[in-house]
């Protein structure tokens, strides 16, 4: 099964290659059976289709909804596992956002020819100013995204709440890298030992967690999945050792789809003697 080599590709016949930890430019690589060139992980590509559930009838090139708040991007980027290149695997983001990692690909018509795209049923749901109640919500497991709270609340005065778990992971750093990989595999929901009594006194959830295997951390998936966020503002921060957000802000989209989706931070480690400047900037461009 796929799932078995999401993380691990060791009994593979074919090795993954050279990890470059950057774009290359699109001829780089020879073309595939189409002519397309780098049509997986150098960047995610956007997409004309809503991402939503697809019809249980038997479809040809099926494109999702008519309609939605978040499109779709596919391909993988540089940074992403293989599980995300899949042709299956669709990525979204509201179509405002963007990433270091997504871009689109700019097609010429075979004829000539004249035309237009219109687009219809946008439903936007991703302002994520005007302030309001804030809650800060934050996952962490060495200390570096517990930090990077404490200095939002600084900067805010919002309320800071704690996502604990029932059965901690564990505290020795390589276990947990493999108690995680499980986690991730079997899209476990740990059970949480803290729970927000009034998340509707709130309007905007500053949602913070360790980049784990380039997605969130289980625990967020079952904090995502206690509430009801609809109407509500989620802006993402994420502590990492280099990879960003890899496929985070796609979960979290996709966990929460009637929520709107702030600009993200991603803060390396700890986040240095730049964070407070950072997170201000931050905060900033987020009306808060």
């Amino acid at each position: 099964m796929i799932e078995d080599n999401y993380f691990s590709q060791g009994n593979l016949d074919t090795q993954p290659g050279e990890y470059r930890q950057t774009t290359v430019a699109v001829d780089s690589f020879s073309p595939n059976t189409f002519g397309l060139y780098n049509m997986h992980g150098n960047v995610g590509e956007w997409v004309w289709d809503y991402y939503g559930a697809y019809s249980l009838e038997e479809e040809t090139d099926p494109s999702g909804p008519s309609s939605g708040t978040l499109r779709v991007y596919r391909g993988g980027g540089w940074n992403d596992f293989a599980k995300n290149m899949r042709s299956a695997y669709r990525a979204t983001l509201a179509q405002d956002k963007g990433s270091f990692n997504i871009g689109i690909r700019l097609v010429l018509n075979a004829t000539a020819g004249s035309g237009s795209i219109a687009s219809a049923g946008v439903q936007q749901n991703t302002d994520s100013s005007a302030g309001g109640n804030v809650l800060i919500a934050y996952f962490s497991w060495g200390g570096n995204t517990a930090g990077i709270a404490e200095e939002i609340q600084r900067q805010t005065d919002a309320d800071l709440f704690e996502i604990t778990l029932v059965k901690p992971y564990s505290s020795d750093y390589n276990t947990v890298l493999d108690e995680a990989q499980r986690d991730q595999n079997e899209q476990a929901r740990p059970e949480l030992a803290t729970h927000v009594e009034n998340i509707e006194d709130y309007d905007v959830i500053i949602l913070g967690y360790p980049n784990w295997w380039a997605s969130i951390p289980m625990p967020i998936a079952s904090f995502l999945e206690e509430y009801d966020f609809e109407g509500k503002t989620i802006i993402p921060f994420c502590s990492h050792g280099g990879g960003r957000f890899g496929q985070s802000l796609t979960t979290i989209a996709k966990l929460a789809p009637d929520a709107g989706i702030g600009e993200a931070l991603s803060v390396c480690y700890s986040g240095g003697s730049s964070l407070s400047d950072d997170v201000s900037a931050w905060l900033e461009e987020n009306g808060l």
